[in-house]
């Protein structure tokens, strides 16, 4: 059989030769959620053994991965299945209860998309509490974050000059930051991992600006014997060495090599040299003083952009009667997800988390919200809705997963691979599946999983849409692989022990013995 190529077609009913029928889009809708909803149901109903054999037995080239990497059978956890859930091909201790990584990014993926669709937005708001006189503002700006997880520097600077294209040129007062759509604890950046300067470990905000994160890119001029160092986005208090001397060894460690000091948040120095050999890189990394990013970054991009601002930028909540200037809306949820799925980027899979918060009974409304009735969430919010979602979704005898922060950035969560295999199984029969599957990385060619192809010859270049994560003691995979006998696959499966990273070849090659199944 020939293999099926692309996103479309998984698994979801055709509506050819109704669409031309008056009313029939809504009678088809109902038809597909119906024979979903039985699908699925039948799916759950049936024991392992119903849906075919066992299948322990791990295929050969994975089971001789494990052995090189020095992991033992039981620390790998695994199942194969066509999207029709039966005649498993693998499932070995998919029953257990595993810490997923990244790849729980699947589940807060694939609950956004279901409860809030792929054109959902975030709004970032610009209110105001004076008049607008001749280019003047005479009173405060007030910037109230929604939850955006992209209101990164290009963006911010679309919507100043739009309040500036308004006539908002001078203000007169402040400039108040209101990130008080999120009800989140202290965060300390450094504290899973240690590596507080690592943009993964930025914790999120209602009003998330460009990650928390500063760009610093390093440019050799080698006449002048230096690489001039510019930095984005502009921070209003902040130095940084615009130039650090050459040296002619090799790349290597060059970041190591520059002898960076973060220590003071008013600057960033050099105390190195950079490889002439390196050519031009950037370096991100995640600011010393996050709780001062957002105001420092605003400013800066607001008097780099040429308005004016005689007060100060400040943390403050909007008043009641504060008046609307602009309402910025955010890139669509399914470009989100994208962002999230193929980079696995943790603190914008964390935005989301918290904006399903919003959708709890017991989240509080913000006043002076406007036409949208806000409210304010956190991870409790949040782990209530994923959580009801998910028994109304897949029933009691389906095991919920244990979700920390909904990006598996963590030591806690936990999730089964049958669970997270029928989770794919139901994404799969989404009527906007495509869309989703459109999020995740596609081996060979996009995001974490080019990995899994190394070349195009290979029989997974191309076929498979993967999300994959990485821990220390942890890796994993998941998603769907086009086999050469034309049957569509879920493929999950984890690695937790000591060497899980030596053992990712086990996983490729899981991936890879999938994708070559004839029969």
């Amino acid at each position: 059989m020939a293999r099926k190529h692309g996103a479309a077609g998984i698994g979801r009913l055709s509506a050819t030769g109704l669409e031309g029928l008056a009313g029939a889009r809504p009678i088809i809708a109902r038809v597909n959620r119906f024979l979903s909803s039985l699908l699925l149901a039948l799916a759950i109903a049936l024991p392992a053994c119903a849906q075919g054999p066992s299948r322990e037995a791990l295929p050969p080239p994975v089971a001789a991965a494990l052995a090189r990497a020095e992991v033992p059978a039981t620390a790998f956890a695994a199942v194969v299945v066509p999207l029709d859930g039966h005649e498993a091909r693998v499932r070995h201790q998919s029953g257990m209860p595993v810490n997923p990584a990244s790849v729980m990014k699947l589940v807060t993926s694939y609950a956004a998309f279901d409860l809030l669709g792929p054109g959902y937005t975030w709004s970032t708001r610009f209110y105001t509490d004076g008049p607008l006189e001749a280019g003047a503002l005479r009173g405060n700006l007030y910037v109230r974050g929604g939850g955006d997880p992209k209101f990164v520097l290009e963006r911010i600077q679309e919507a100043f000059a739009a309040l500036q294209a308004q006539g908002v040129q001078l203000i007169l007062g402040d400039m108040v930051l209101d990130s008080s759509a999120f009800d989140l604890p202290p965060y300390d950046p450094g504290a899973f991992d240690g590596e507080a300067l690592r943009p993964y470990n930025a914790g999120p905000d209602a009003l998330l600006v460009n990650f928390k994160s500063v760009v610093l890119s390093f440019l050799p001029d080698a006449a002048a014997g230096v690489a001039r160092v510019v930095s984005e986005p502009p921070l209003a208090g902040l130095a940084i060495d615009a130039s650090v001397p050459l040296s002619n060894g090799a790349c290597g460690d060059w970041r190591g090599g520059l002898r960076a000091r973060f220590d003071d948040p008013g600057r960033i120095a050099f105390q190195g040299r950079y490889p002439l050999r390196c050519g031009e890189q950037k370096w991100p990394v995640a600011y010393q003083d996050p709780a001062s990013f957002a105001a420092r970054a605003m400013e800066g991009l607001w008097r780099a952009g040429g308005g004016l601002l005689t007060g100060q930028v400040r943390a403050g909540l909007t008043p009641l009667d504060a008046k609307l200037l602009l309402d910025a809306p955010s890139l669509p949820l399914a470009d989100i997800l994208t962002d999230v799925n193929q980079w696995s980027n943790n603190v914008m899979a964390q935005q989301v988390f918290l904006t399903l918060g919003q959708l709890a009974p017991q989240a509080t409304a913000l006043p002076g919200s406007g036409p949208l009735p806000w409210k304010r969430s956190g991870f409790e919010q949040a782990r209530t809705v994923l959580g009801n979602w998910w028994r109304r979704t897949f029933g009691e005898r389906v095991p919920a997963p244990v979700i920390q922060n909904g990006s598996g950035l963590s030591r806690d969560e936990r999730i089964t691979p049958e669970a997270l295999a029928l989770l794919l199984r139901h994404a799969a029969r989404h009527p906007q599946a495509d869309a989703f599957v459109g999020t995740l990385s596609l081996a060979g060619v996009t995001g974490t999983a080019r990995r899994y192809a190394a070349d195009e010859r290979s029989p997974v270049y191309g076929h498979a849409w993967l999300k994959t994560g990485t821990l220390r003691d942890v890796t994993g995979v998941a998603g769907y692989v086009n086999a050469a006998n034309g049957v569509r696959y879920v493929v999950v499966a984890f690695v937790n022990h000591p060497n899980a990273p030596a053992a990712r070849p086990a996983l490729e090659a899981l991936v890879e013995w999938t994708a070559r199944l004839a029969d």
